[in-house]
């Protein structure tokens, strides 16, 4: 790899992939999401034995399905190929998308939302990724399909309304099917096929690490605040469209027009809180006032979710907070997991918010039945005061960058003499090479990184 090589833009097979990619997110997303703000109130009147209880677990229950299989589904595409393996999760999604379509029922529904989350093709899509992408291209790809990911769900709180205005919940899920077929095409005509399938340690999990991973004090909190974040999400969603219809006056048809001009505002609010937290390194701080910023959202919608005036600036509040949560905690994972065990990190992690997913829309839905919908929003404060708690103890993060290298063939014990060659150059923080890999694993820090000194220790380098 030359000094023009590294430095050089993405290629166009590269901004193709990691689109197309981005894209099968997109469309998956969309369908995911777009019930949240219609489905409580609609299962409730129109589903046969539907309760509080049950419409949460309904809007949960993908979650559940989604952490069991996403990791066995990424280590399954290892042995079988990427894309026979999103394929197959497309169609587990579109075939639950079909059942919750066609479902009167809110046991048909829940069934089907368990076959949506069974199609668990987050992991291997960012395998597939890995694969088509150079090393040093990789984050630009992984920043790409997260940013569709955040689109996807604004988009998609703003387009339920909508569409259950013009089709009703059971035409989102059958668009939602349609939408996951949309996805088989994509994948078939524009995502390329790898030249070669092999394991990313940045990407994929490693089962040997999945101990020390579990038993960092650090990743945990940061575990159980992605499972906090959309456990509090999904709760919010089982109780926010009743209360905004029952209390506030406001028919869950035209609730889009609350959340437009919300989610347009949080987005640009967002912003300079990223810049501080990131440019001034005030992480740490920007973090916990976001938790705080959750609770005093909770606080307000239990008060007064019956005054519109009141439940706007909350609501605005609330996606301030969880937008850049969405955005901080990636990139917390990325800065203190150890370099070779990134992917792994990132494994539990989703896993971690799948399962706040199904915990929040089941407590949810419970805590709606016995005590009512102020006491959903009462729970969202209890859970993001603890998650305050927990948060208080996290160290301040390292303001690294992860940085890829690849480093040709080379025995374990030529590995190890390159490890500690590289951990000499200025503004590299941690190394790890793995021999088997072909690949060099840095945390540097960009102020001071030498990559010339890099790329003097490694000249036989060759991009991915």
């Amino acid at each position: 790899m030359t000094g023009t090589d590294e430095h050089r833009g993405m290629t166009a097979l590269e901004r193709r992939s990691a689109f197309s990619l981005a894209g099968i997110f997109s469309l998956r997303m969309l369908g995911l999401f777009m019930i949240y703000p219609v489905f409580s109130v609609f299962a409730l009147k129109h589903l046969a034995h539907a309760t509080p209880t049950l419409v949460g677990v309904a809007l949960g229950a993908y979650g559940l399905t989604q952490a069991l299989f996403q990791i066995p589904f990424g280590m399954l595409s290892d042995r079988i190929g990427r894309k026979p393996v999103i394929a197959m999760g497309l169609l587990l999604f579109a075939a639950g998308s079909l059942v919750a379509a066609l479902s009167h029922s809110i046991e048909g529904v829940i069934l089907g939302r368990i076959l949506q989350g069974a199609g668990a093709i987050g992991s291997t899509v960012l395998a597939l990724a890995a694969d088509l992408t150079r090393e040093e291209h990789r984050t630009k790809a992984m920043a790409t399909i997260g940013m569709t990911i955040g689109f996807s769900f604004a988009l998609a709180v703003v387009l339920g309304p909508l569409f259950d205005t013009w089709i009703g919940v059971p035409g989102i899920f059958g668009l939602t099917a349609l939408l996951a077929a949309s996805g088989l095409l994509v994948l078939r005509f524009l995502v390329p096929n790898p030249v070669r399938s092999r394991f990313h340690r940045d990407t994929e999990p490693v089962p040997a690490l999945f101990r020390r991973v579990l038993t960092d004090g650090q990743l945990l909190r940061l575990d159980f605040g992605i499972m906090a974040l959309h456990l509090i999400l999904t709760a919010l969603f089982v109780a926010l469209p009743l209360a905004l219809k029952e209390s506030a006056g406001l028919d869950s048809r035209h609730q889009w027009f609350l959340y437009l001009p919300v989610l347009a505002a949080a987005v640009v609010l967002m912003v300079p809180f990223i810049i501080i937290a990131e440019k001034r390194h005030r992480m740490k701080q920007v973090f916990i006032g976001a938790i705080l910023a959750l609770a005093l959202a909770g606080a307000l919608l239990m008060t007064w979710h019956a005054r519109l005036l009141v439940v706007a600036p909350a609501l605005v509040i609330f996606f301030t907070a969880f937008t850049l949560m969405e955005a901080s905690l990636p990139s917390l994972i990325s800065k203190m997991a150890p370099p070779e065990c990134k992917g792994t990190a990132m494994g539990v992690y989703s896993s971690s918010q799948f399962f706040g997913i199904f915990i929040g829309g089941a407590a949810g839905g419970w805590v709606q039945g016995h005590y009512g919908i102020d006491g959903v929003f009462a729970f969202v404060v209890l859970v993001a005061l603890l998650w305050f708690l927990l948060a208080l103890s996290m160290r301040q993060p390292r303001y690294l960058n992860s940085h890829l290298l690849a480093i040709g063939e080379m025995d374990r014990a030529a590995a190890e003499r390159l490890a500690g060659r590289l951990s000499q150059v200025p503004g590299v923080a941690e190394v790890a090479v793995v021999a088997e890999e072909g690949v060099a694993y840095l945390k540097v820090d960009p102020q001071r990184f030498d990559a010339a000194a890099v790329q003097a220790l490694v000249p036989a380098a060759e991009s991915a």
